[in-house]
């Protein structure tokens, strides 16, 4: 799994221009938690959620939503981060959504 963070630029537009480079690739564990449809705009569309388990240290204590993360060939969005129950300051689990579509 690889953590990606974005700087951003603007465009000759004035438009913010998200560019996303890597901070840190890392071994994660993964649980798939739920796979579901959408209905939106009267487009069809599905999402699936996983939570990601990796070691706390530096680097991981500063994830946030704002980041993103590759997994297997997907982007995958982060809802949440937050320390796990087993062992304080000793992992991390990451909620991440992504287009089962993609």
């Amino acid at each position: 799994m690889t953590i990606q963070r974005a700087s951003w630029q603007q465009n000759e537009f004035g438009e913010d221009i998200a560019s996303w480079s890597e901070v840190i690739t890392l071994w994660a564990m993964r649980a798939d938690v739920r796979d579901g449809e959408r209905l939106a705009a009267g487009e069809v569309g599905s999402r699936l959620q996983a939570r990601f388990t990796v070691r706390a240290f530096s680097t991981t204590r500063t994830l946030t939503p704002a980041d993103r993360l590759r997994h297997e060939g997907a982007v995958w969005d982060i809802l949440g981060v937050k320390e796990t129950a087993g062992g304080r300051n000793r992992f991390i689990e990451i909620t991440a959504v992504r287009d089962a579509d993609a």
